[in-house]
């Protein structure tokens, strides 16, 4: 891509072997392994902590949605505390070329945040790039919200209060949410009934054209080594651009103007890393840039870790999701 670094010499890792892709001819890529998928549990037999549901969202773009319902609040609503619950909308990684909304990582980690959090996680299968270049992943993403407004399905309209939503993503679906905020920022009367609460970045995939410390010096990281990174935004952002765009660089001319607007709301935004992560440099500038603008900001940066270390540990999972609960709890009052 025009004006972009490449990966300087001292990065050894195939960046098409390591992500298990091939490319094609046509400007698609060949998935040749994709993780296991775990489908979804509507709970006949009344056992499981639980109730998982898929429902479609676009047939013409194949996009659904997948609703977590902790069985606690289905038995707290069959009593006499009818208590709802805050809602989770939450966007899955993979540098928006891989995975899905149904890969088992992705179903875990919501299931058990749902127990965890005490709150409905509706989970957003969005199309993946290069096939639908950004902005597409967005642009579901956004159509997602208007299908949990309108929708009359029961699981949201008895258990979910409406007023306490909060948009969540991991690496590139940190990347989604934070998109998504600056969209429905500026229109938030056409969410109604959802009144988002705040922006929950978990270990948020974001660029730029230059070199970063943390970068270069975890230029072959196990996790996300530089190449792939290379690679993710070259198969993912919009033809012709490089990665100052907007859509990788968040920071490029001193921040959207939006982020006024998320100010004017009261939103929060909670940014959670690690310095084992290559992208920590980045998410360290969007939180000051944040700051400057006056922005609600929480931030969280662990020593040591990787990137996605919580979807893959489960007490470090534990340890973010007490975090989430505190963060949620005090903005809720």
């Amino acid at each position: 891509m025009s004006g972009d670094q490449t990966a300087p010499p001292s990065c050894t890792v195939n960046p098409f072997e390591f992500l298990h892709i091939t490319p094609n001819h046509d400007g698609t890529i060949t998935r040749l392994y994709e993780l296991p998928t775990t489908p979804a549990a509507p709970d006949h037999n009344g056992s499981s902590p639980v109730i998982t549901k898929d429902f479609i969202i676009n047939p013409n773009h194949n996009t659904w949605l997948r609703i977590f319902l902790p069985r606690q609040a289905l038995d707290n609503n069959s009593s006499s505390n009818t208590t709802k619950l805050p809602l989770i909308v939450y966007y899955h990684g993979g540098g928006f070329i891989l995975l899905s909304a149904a890969s088992t990582i992705n179903h875990e980690f919501c299931s058990n945040m749902a127990i965890q959090l005490a709150a409905v996680v509706v989970s957003v299968e969005y199309r993946l790039a290069p096939e639908h270049r950004l902005p597409a992943a967005y642009d579901d993403a956004v159509e997602a919200l208007h299908w949990i407004k309108s929708t009359h399905e029961k699981m949201l309209l008895d258990f979910v209060d409406y007023s306490k939503c909060f948009l969540m993503g991991f690496s590139a679906g940190g990347n989604i949410a934070y998109e998504v905020g600056l969209r429905a920022s500026t229109a938030v009367d056409d969410f109604h009934p959802l009144k988002i609460k705040g922006l929950i970045l978990h270990h948020p995939y974001f660029g730029g054209s230059t070199r970063t410390g943390s970068e270069l010096k975890l230029v072959n990281d196990q996790i996300f080594p530089l190449s792939a990174n290379d690679l993710s935004w070259e198969l993912s952002l919009p033809v012709g651009v490089n990665r100052n765009h907007a859509y990788c660089n968040p920071t490029v001319g001193g921040g959207s103007n939006h982020c006024d607007k998320i100010k004017e709301l009261g939103w929060w935004v909670l940014v959670a890393g690690c310095d084992g992560d290559p992208l920590i440099d980045r998410q360290v500038e969007l939180v000051e840039m944040l700051k400057k603008k006056g922005v609600q900001v929480e931030a969280q940066f662990n020593e040591g870790d990787n990137h996605g270390v919580e979807l893959m540990d489960a007490t470090k999972a534990d340890s973010l999701f007490v975090f989430l609960k505190n963060f949620i709890e005090k903005i809720l009052g």
